[in-house]
């Protein structure tokens, strides 16, 4: 079977990897892909009638689809009126990442454990509930705002500032006109994703993300600068809470309004004292929890996507291999503020050597080198049978691997290992 995957991040390079192991795969393309992939294409993966074309010249059976904005813009309802099966929600259901306040109104009217909450549509009565509510306090962009568009507040003046670099300022275009403004829940947070075919559910093993960009979790925030799977915080017990009181009511929840959701479902928890409660909802697999998730399947991830698509998971066994996976992201310095692209990368092949796992984010081909081209240009990816040997695996690889102003956290998975 010939398999396509849209989109040019880590996310996609982990996915693109996975499905290459396959003994169904015959062929694996990506649109745009990166240098990591192999064969890149010059196709937006916003423009949907080429991808289409593209689908139907090289007689794809499976697209996969990596990134929310082409889910938000029907790319999987295009693909399946054509005949082609894809993996991902169709548009309607992933508006359950698309609009922020679709999903919590969603939860409020299904009883689904998450934060209380208010949306506003001016920034005046927004800024009167924050004096009202004080702080800490989380402001958020309801639209997509590639995992930027949230602020948690620890004063009242950072809120107030919050609604108006959203509101006033346009710091994330039309994904502000609307702000959603929630009261801030103490504990860990967590990720579980999971496989459904709309009927069933099966989670993933659980990661833990790390936002912010500098080590001891400050600075600002980040698309994320590393992750570790499982993360110790999802207990067996704390999983299934997650699956029975989370993701199970949400799936019956979309089939009710009309919006049936196959794919991967992102949860991302806060588990506080009384159970885990939703923090956010993405509609497609995380960027990075992929990278550690995905190594860790002991399975064929092509059928598991292929019986999501066709609404046959019941039938598909899913296992898991024993150990961990840690990532380290290696960042552009400056990120997620301003940063220099072109910078040569050298190292890669000695840190494959070491055993570990190295997917590209932001990386490019000039003139016959491989060159750094976004914030985030590489993760690196460290097996082990438990937390801390997989944190070495990364953290020797990280070491082999060089370019201009790179930077990394060096307190990748330190929950985990004070626990």
């Amino acid at each position: 079977m010939n398999i396509l995957v849209i989109g040019s991040g880590g996310r996609e390079h982990t996915l693109f990897h996975k499905l290459t192991e396959s003994p169904q795969a015959d062929k694996v393309y990506a649109i745009p892909g990166n240098p990591g992939m192999g064969e890149m294409t010059d196709i937006s993966v916003e423009d949907n009638a080429e991808i289409l074309r593209f689908a139907k010249e090289k007689e794809i059976g499976l697209v996969v689809v990596g990134p929310e904005v082409p889910l938000m813009n029907g790319l999987v309802d295009e693909l399946e009126s054509a005949g082609i099966r894809a993996f991902g929600p169709r548009a309607n259901a992933a508006e359950i990442e698309g609009s922020k306040s679709f999903a919590k109104d969603l939860m409020k009217k299904y009883g689904i454990p998450t934060a209380r909450y208010e949306v506003f549509t001016e920034a005046e009565p927004a800024r009167a509930y924050i004096r009202r509510e004080g702080a800490p306090i989380v402001v958020k962009a309801d639209g997509l705002a590639a995992g930027k568009g949230v602020i948690v507040a620890m004063s009242e003046q950072e809120a107030l500032d919050a609604v108006n670099a959203i509101m006033e300022d346009n710091s994330f275009g039309d994904a502000g006109a609307r702000v959603v403004i929630e009261e801030f829940m103490e504990g860990e947070e967590a990720s579980l994703l999971a496989f459904t075919d709309g009927k069933t559910i099966r989670p993933m093993i659980s990661a833990q993300d790390h936002k912010r960009a500098f080590d001891g979790d400050k600075g600002p925030n980040t698309g994320g600068m590393g992750t570790y799977a499982p993360a110790p915080v999802m207990t067996p017990e704390m999983i299934d809470r997650a699956t029975e009181e989370i993701l199970k009511p949400t799936l019956a929840a979309m089939a009710k309004e009309g919006r049936p959701y196959s794919g991967c479902l992102y949860l991302g928890l806060m588990i506080t004292e009384k159970g885990p409660k939703v923090v956010e909802f993405n509609a497609r697999f995380g960027d990075p929890e992929t990278q550690v998730v995905l190594p860790l399947l002991d399975g064929d991830l092509i059928q598991i996507m292929c019986a999501c698509a066709d609404g046959t998971l019941a039938d598909v066994p899913i296992h898991w291999k024993d150990g961990a996976a840690v990532c380290v992201v290696l960042t552009a310095g400056g990120y997620p503020a301003s940063y220099e692209k072109g910078n040569e990368i050298h190292g890669i092949a000695d840190a494959e050597k070491t055993g570990a796992l190295v997917f590209h984010a932001g990386t490019a081909e000039k003139e016959g080198k491989l060159v750094t081209n976004g914030g985030r240009v590489l993760g690196v990816v460290g097996m082990g049978e438990d937390i801390a040997s997989a944190v070495h695996s990364a953290y020797a690889a990280v070491e082999k691997i060089s370019f201009k102003d790179a930077y990394y956290r060096k307190d990748i998975a330190h929950r985990a290992l004070h626990r």
